[in-house]
């Protein structure tokens, strides 16, 4: 608004050069001298083309064809105003009263070029005399001139063209517009409207200045502002300064954000249910000049979702952001066009591997900051939360998620996740879960249902790389879990035990322990132990994180059988996790149920056999000896006896 009055007294001012010389001068002559004392006052260069046209009375006006007002050199060669055609009014019984009483400022196809570089504006005038200093004319607010008796009835713009450019990187460059202003009086509100389309839609922006001369000399002033496009509408009550500081109350109305996002110019971002399709906000608002942007006592609702609390944003340099947020129960179950696709692609990864897309983990470095939610329940297409406090922290493309506690598979999980990206990406974490339900945690995470039963567990991991599958090959870390009374599906321990069938069947148990390690995306456990009423079960083995398989070996032990001794069956589980194979090593079966061991066997058959062949060869047998020699020798002997007694010889 202040550049508008500041184009306007500029154009006011062309208007009180030309009373003087009305009567006696023609057209180009006065247009002339206009541009001399524009350029003595502002520094700039003003253009007006030879057709001038001239009324006197009641309105002392003026209309001219094609005119241009320059810019100053550090801002480029282009003018900083231009237009077609001019037409400007003054109240003549007013003038001679000794009021500015501007009736009309009407511009057609204007364009207004705004800029800042290095602390400058383009908007602000100066000249320089002789003496080389830089003096500020007196035709603004800052220079303390004539305002506060210029007055404004009709300010109008047609099909203008406003650009604006800073040295910060903000820009906009806005074409079709329409423009209206009014200021009947000092003591009336300046009103401003103004249509804009950036995208497929119109935009109107409708402002009421409450006291602009108090605006225009620095003063904090009330302000109301809407802005409204088809689906959706933005109300600002309170205070502002020239220099941009605001404090008040802000609403948002969102009945569809798609089509307000196309009306200004962002189309393709199609937003879920429950996550901003419609929305609606109102906090009190508070920016000051440095870039800081405070909401106090905010409500927010997402559709059924309602969330409250503060947000704090610095929006210079690299964006910084802090809030706190509250809400009772959140519902994004709703978010199922992702959801379905997603759900679809961990099905093909179930039995095809993890996925090998890029992950951008790009976004880490948008800006810094610290979010903190609380929350009765949050509800997914994937997962249910119940008693949520999660923190957010992201700290130069590091993100840390602490959960502090989170309420999830029937129990509770404590700890941090992290993602960092400072330099490629990795993914890592620290976790304690407590009282979850196993079956809803393993069918999540890796699509494995058949151990169901509340757990103790505790992790720690690390992975590294830019896709699912580079991450899951990658993992190391270490964990245990702890489960009190369960289930395993997918075998009968009981039928398995006593015929020796593995089949289907599900196996209840009293508890499990073991602990783990991981390195390069494979799991590896030596401690399982299964403790059921009349068995006990250990396990050892490994579980391809990356490869999505297993290799594992159950030895049950049946305590109650072989007097007490138990009766051993191993059983290997092997293959995919979608489809392991799972039967007994049915040699060790045969072995166990005889109740001996191969070597045992082995031991006791060489010893009947060296007593037999002592007693053959009449003499004591041992292992350490060759027994062919000692066959060979008993031959011999035998041998010569015969000879002898055919020679008869003794």
């Amino acid at each position: 608004m202040k550049w508008v009055m500041r184009i306007g007294v500029i154009l006011v001012a062309v208007v009180g050069i030309l009373i003087a010389g009305v009567l006696l001068l023609p057209g180009d002559r006065i247009a002339a001298i206009v541009t001399d004392q524009i350029r003595a006052q502002t520094g700039r260069e003003l253009t007006v083309s030879e057709d001038v046209r001239l009324t006197l009375w009641p309105v002392l006006g003026v209309e001219t064809g094609p005119m241009t007002l320059s810019n100053p050199d550090w801002a480029g060669p282009e003018p900083m105003f231009s237009a077609q055609k001019v037409s400007i009014g003054i109240a003549a019984p007013a003038l001679l009263r000794g009021e500015v009483r501007v009736k009309r400022i009407i511009a057609d196809d204007p364009v207004l070029r705004l800029m800042e570089s290095q602390g400058r504006r383009n908007w602000e005038f100066g000249a320089t005399p002789s003496g080389g200093t830089v003096r500020q004319s007196n035709m603004g607010p800052d220079g303390g001139g004539a305002l506060s008796a210029i007055t404004l009835e009709n300010l109008k713009l047609h099909n203008a063209r406003l650009v604006y450019k800073d040295d910060g990187g903000t820009a906009f460059d806005l074409s079709q517009v329409e423009m209206t202003a009014r200021w009947p009086s000092e003591t009336a509100p300046f009103d401003l409207q103004l249509r804009v389309q950036p995208g497929s839609q119109p935009v109107d922006l409708t402002v009421r200045l409450h006291d602009f001369v108090a605006f225009s000399q620095g003063a904090i002033t009330r302000l109301e502002l809407t802005a409204a496009t088809e689906g959706g509408e933005v109300q600002y009550e309170g205070q502002i300064s020239h220099l941009g500081e605001a404090a008040g109350k802000v609403s948002l109305k969102v009945s569809d954000t798609q089509r307000v996002l196309v009306a200004v110019g962002q189309s393709g971002l199609s937003l879920p249910e429950g996550l901003g399709r419609a929305a609606n906000i109102a906090a009190q608002i508070t920016y000051t000049r440095d870039g800081r942007l405070s909401l106090r006592k905010m409500q927010l609702g997402l559709g059924k979702n309602q969330l409250s609390g503060d947000v704090d944003l610095v929006l210079t340099g690299k964006p910084r952001f802090t809030a706190q947020l509250s809400a009772n129960d959140l519902d994004f179950s709703a978010v199922t066009t992702s959801a379905q696709e997603e759900g679809s692609s961990g099905a093909n990864q179930t039995s095809e591997g993890w996925s090998k897309d890029t992950i951008d983990g790009s976004g880490l470095a948008l800006a810094d900051g610290v979010v903190s939610l609380s929350a009765r329940s949050i509800k997914t297409p994937l997962i249910s939360l119940g008693a949520t406090n999660l923190s957010l922290s992201v700290d130069r493309s590091r993100a840390v998620l602490k959960m502090a506690p989170v309420s999830v598979f029937a129990g509770t999980l404590n700890g941090q996740l992290v993602a960092n990206n400072r330099n490629g990406l990795s993914v890592g974490g620290k976790l304690r879960a407590e009282g979850i339900e196993m079956q809803q945690a393993l069918m999540l995470l890796g699509g494995v249902d058949r151990l169901s039963g509340k757990a103790t567990a505790s992790l720690e991991f690390l992975g590294v790389g830019a896709s699912e599958y580079a991450i899951m090959n990658s993992l190391s870390g270490q964990g245990r879990v702890q489960m009190g009374r369960g289930i395993i599906s997918g075998f009968d321990l009981d039928r398995l035990m006593e015929s020796g069938q593995s089949g289907g069947g599900t196996t209840v148990f009293n508890s499990l322990s073991g602990s783990y390690s991981m390195a390069n995306g494979i799991l590896h456990n030596q401690d399982l132990l299964l403790q059921l009423d009349n068995y006990r079960a250990d396990g050892i083995g490994r579980v391809g994180l990356g490869a999505r398989d297993i290799d594992y070996v159950f030895t049950p032990v049946a305590l109650r059988a072989n007097a007490g001794k138990g009766l051993a069956i191993p059983v290997r589980i092997v293959g995919p996790w979608a489809d392991p194979s799972i039967k007994p090593d049915l040699s060790q079966v045969i072995e166990a149920a005889a109740g001996v061991q191969i070597d045992e066997a082995e031991d006791q058959a060489k010893g009947k056999l060296f007593e037999k062949l002592g007693e053959e060869l009449d003499q004591t047998v041992t292992e350490d000896q060759d027994v062919e020699e000692l066959i060979k020798d008993r031959l011999e002997d035998e041998a010569k006896k015969g000879l002898f007694k055919l020679f008869g010889v003794d």
